[in-house]
């Protein structure tokens, strides 16, 4: 079976580090879906934005290797150390590399071909395969066991930005960052409150520290 894009993803962060973890972590985070040319018709989108949700099957692109090691990874969940296997996982590192992601709808621009939507957990530059409603009667299932997400919660960081620093960004997407921030985006291996760590978000450079579950914006560029 060959499978080509029928959209490209458009985000603030054009790399790996920084994105969020899921879907709906950062729930302000913008991106636009952006249909190919030869899907960009208003009919393909009719009746889209009577929904909230949508799902979309999409490729990690940015990934230069699949799983290895015995077909087990190790989650950030589970601090990056303990391994489980890939199909008890949500790894982007798979056989075959496809992710799956639910986000919401922020507004459909059938006439450009774009869906505006909020809380995606995808790069700039994304492929994306396919694009189906998210349909609460069959897609929600309420009160379920989730393996090892039950028993080891995320802990959200403090996140401080200075106010020298706040100007240097865009409103309409600062609140999209402070997110991504607080979900602490280093490598779960690591805690070193000396380290200086960057990303890139929205054309500009990041920098930060953490220390004692804070978060210092220590500048950005």
């Amino acid at each position: 079976m060959e499978i080509k894009p029928v959209a490209i993803f458009r985000a603030p962060l054009p790399e790996k580090f920084g994105l969020p973890r899921q879907a709906g972590l950062a729930e302000s985070l913008q991106g636009t879906v952006v249909l190919e040319p030869e899907f960009r018709s208003p009919e393909a989108l009719r009746g889209l934005d009577d929904f909230d949700y949508l799902w979309l099957i999409w490729g990690f692109h940015l990934n230069k290797e699949t799983v290895s090691e015995g077909l087990t990874v190790r989650p950030p969940r589970l601090g990056g150390n303990e391994r489980v296997g890939v199909f008890a996982s949500r790894s982007p590192y798979r056989p075959n590399p496809l992710g799956l992601s639910s986000v919401r709808i922020e507004r459909v621009d059938a006439a450009a071909g774009e869906i505006h939507v909020l809380g995606a957990d995808l790069a700039d530059g994304t492929p994306i395969y396919d694009i189906k409603p998210y349909v609460e009667y069959a897609d929600s299932h309420r009160g379920v066991r989730s393996g090892f997400v039950d028993d080891h919660a995320w802990q959200r960081l403090e996140v401080v930005l200075p106010r020298e620093t706040f100007h240097k960004l865009d409103p309409d997407t600062v609140d999209g960052l402070l997110e991504i921030l607080a979900q602490d985006p280093r490598p779960q291996y690591q805690d070193d409150p000396e380290r200086e760590y960057g990303l890139t978000y929205d054309g500009k450079n990041v920098h930060f520290r953490v220390a004692d579950g804070k978060l210092t914006v220590t500048r950005i560029d």
